[in-house]
Parts: C-alpha cells; structure tokens; sequence
C-alpha cells in the first residue's frame, strides 16, 4: 500500500467516525508515524509503506477515531509560531488566543512590561511566547494543575526562557504580590457556560480537561476573580488582558470597569465574535 492509497482509506474511515477534519488528521498522523512534516509526506505519495511503519500508523488512527485530538496524540501543538508540548492536562493552544499576544505587542513594543503574570497558564503557551517575544521580561506563570505546570516548564526549557518565568501552583486569586506591581497580565481563564460545553464535539468534552473550560453554569464565574486579582497586583498604567467567549464582551467589560480599570475594550477576533476584554489600572 502507497502513502496516497493509505491516507485516502485512513480519510474515509475517520470521515465514517465523525471526527473533525478527517483528511488533515490522516495527514498529520502518517507524517508523524514516518517522521516527516506534511511537505516531505506529500512528496512521497507514491512511496510503498511497509509493514513497521504500518504497525506504527495503525494506533494513533484507531485513537484518532475514537474522538482523541490529534495535537494529543502527537504530543504538541503550534502557537503563535512556537512549537508548545501537549497532554491531557492542558488545553490544546488554539489560535483565538494569539490575539492576546499580538495585543500585548502593540502595547508593550521593544523590551514589553518588564514583568508580567499569566492566570491559568495551562501548557504556557502564553507566558513563553511573550517571554520569547521580551527577552527582557520576567513573569509568573500560574495555573492549579500540577500536570499542567510540569508541561508549561517543559515548553519554558524547550523555548530557552525557563530562567525568567516562575511557575506557581495556585487558583488565580493567589497570584503572588510583586514589588512594583506587574506590568501586564493576561489569562484565558474558563469561559465556556454549562449549555456551551454540553454542544461542544464529543472531542473537546471527552478529551479535553473540563476544569479549564468550564467555571459555572454562566460561563463567567472566572473573570471577576480574574480582574480584581488583576487590578490588585498591577502597577499603575498596567494592562489586563483576558480571553472571553463570543459572546460576553459586554458583561466581562462590565466586570472590569466595576474593579476599577479604565479604558475598558472589547476586542474581536477574525471571526468578528469578540474575544479579549482589556482595561488599564489608572496611573
């Protein structure tokens, strides 16, 4: 059997299983079965496969089948341009969540906030790609999850900024106290509502750790947590700026304007649902 001939049984039978984006899945599984990225695996579509490499194919496809996402299956996921290691103690990285970084660079421009704090960091991607992006900047990195933290400081070492990131375990309103307070902080805390999560694919609900989705019944039990550990810990003219549903733009505004940031905003993503509510602690 050729990689073409492969790929195209592997799409039918995922496509007959109901899983999402059946042809990138048989895609991204066979390149990582071969150890070659999508470009090498598309040269080779005529290439014969033979028996090993099937036995290390037919796993992950079985799996795939059965609702796991792939990025945990291949152990890692892209953000933001960086290569961020995955496991069922994280969120999977989507891409929604680099608005927050490409914010946090139009307002920090240069060497960023000197310090910043990351509420709920999950597999880090947050906190490392902006530690990446300022290699002047310190920063905490705060999530509840043990297994979740061991990924971040993973993905810290991998991304060389290990040594400027501490890594707290601890609910958002423990957010350690900094001399001078911090200069940014961001967070994409659960949001998603009780009804949200019930209509989510069996991939997300079966998979994915429902504690890092799901706070409440509203879906906004987060954000007041969110912003007035936020507003306490920031130095004055630092920025909040916090990831939210589709649909919550004016309530999470509402939040922060009520602990006491200025210059409240929503901002949308390309989709045009909103997506990140930001305020500024007054000078």
């Amino acid at each position: 059997m050729t990689v073409r001939e492969l790929l195209k049984k592997t799409e039918s039978y995922l496509a007959e299983k109901g899983v999402d984006a059946p042809r990138l899945s048989a895609q991204l599984l066979l390149a990582h079965a071969l150890g070659l990225d999508r470009l090498g695996l598309i040269l080779a579509m005529d290439r014969p496969l033979i028996e090993a490499e099937l036995d290390a194919y037919r796993p992950l496809v079985a799996r795939r089948g059965q609702g796991e996402p792939v990025a945990y299956l291949l152990g890692e996921r892209e953000f933001y341009g960086l290569s961020f290691a995955v496991s069922p103690d994280t969120l999977i990285p989507r891409p929604e969540t680099e608005g927050i970084v490409e914010h946090a660079l139009e307002l920090f421009p240069g060497d960023g906030p000197g310090s910043l704090a990351d509420l709920g960091t999950g597999s880090g991607c947050l906190a490392v790609t902006l530690a990446v992006k300022w290699p002047l900047a310190t920063g905490v990195a705060l999530d509840r999850s043990a297994g979740a933290l061991t990924v971040a400081r993973g993905n810290a070492a991998r991304h060389g900024v290990d040594g400027r990131l501490d890594f707290v375990e601890a609910d958002f309103a423990a957010l350690p106290v900094r001399q001078g307070g911090y200069g940014l902080v961001v967070s994409n805390p659960p949001y998603v509502s009780a009804a949200e999560y019930r209509a989510c694919s069996f991939e997300v609900r079966d998979f994915e750790p429902q504690g890092a989705l799901v706070p409440g019944e509203s879906g906004l039990e987060a954000v007041p947590v969110v912003a007035r550990t936020a507003f306490d810990r920031l130095a004055p003219g630092g920025w909040l700026l916090v990831e939210i549903g589709w649909e919550q733009g004016p309530a999470a505004a509402a939040v922060l304007a009520e602990a006491g940031f200025a210059d409240v905003a929503v901002r949308r993503d390309l989709a045009g649902h909103d997506r990140v509510v930001e305020g500024r602690k007054p000078a």
